[in-house]
């Protein structure tokens, strides 16, 4: 199935872990915060503003820079107080992923630093090629296609025979339009065909084991 794929792109936070780690809601408070002192306003309107944000911008920080036009490095700067250390190493990923043919490319709305702290933890380091972060984008997240155009430029990845991997369903539309195979990275315990190179799967290790 998976015969023609040679180049691998892989989201991070909730794909490459399972949300039940905890990181996300880390990263989750942290920002409430940020917008709590930047707004002056408690959490629970920080939490309104922030699911505002994400629907009308894409990510909390497209949305101040729209809004606010903040310095991005300062609001990027809370990703230095997450605990990493509620990742461990995931050998079975790592063995599938260094086994994968081609080249396998890490593309993360986080920053580069962020990436490398999670990569790091999990092991997984030596197993990705290249990152594409939010500041490789130019601060334009998934799932604009601006920021796809500027990912597939930066690697000189052909979308045919690229497959990509994210737990936001919305990341995948503008790849697979473009003729990327995708997978839908949800948890639970199998996966399933959803339309013509289209699928959704409960992790990325079972998946690839069970179609490589």
């Amino acid at each position: 199935m998976l015969a023609d794929i040679d180049t691998w792109v892989l989201d991070l936070d909730n794909t490459l872990y399972p949300a039940d780690v905890g990181l996300a809601d880390q990263m989750n408070v942290r920002i409430r915060a940020y917008l709590s002192n930047l707004f002056e306003t408690d959490e629970a309107e920080a939490l309104r503003l922030q699911a505002q944000l994400v629907a009308e911008h894409g990510t909390t920080l497209r949305g101040l820079m729209n809004t606010r036009s903040i310095d991005p490095h300062d609001y990027l700067a809370w990703e230095h107080t997450i605990d990493y250390a509620v990742l461990r190493p995931d050998p079975v990923l790592a063995e599938v992923l260094g086994g994968l043919p081609g080249r396998r490319y890490l593309y993360t709305n986080g920053s580069a630093y962020h990436a490398e702290q999670v990569l790091g933890r999990l092991g997984l380091t030596e197993c990705i090629d290249g990152v594409f972060d939010i500041l490789a984008a130019d601060l334009v997240p998934k799932p604009y296609d601006e920021s796809l155009d500027a990912f597939l430029a930066s690697f000189g990845v052909d979308p045919a025979r690229a497959a990509m991997f994210d737990d936001l369903e919305v990341n995948l539309t503008g790849p697979h339009e473009r003729g990327m195979t995708t997978v839908w990275v949800t948890g639970g315990t199998s996966y399933e065909q959803l339309a013509a190179r289209r699928w959704r799967a409960a992790d990325v290790p079972g998946f690839l084991r069970a179609n490589i």
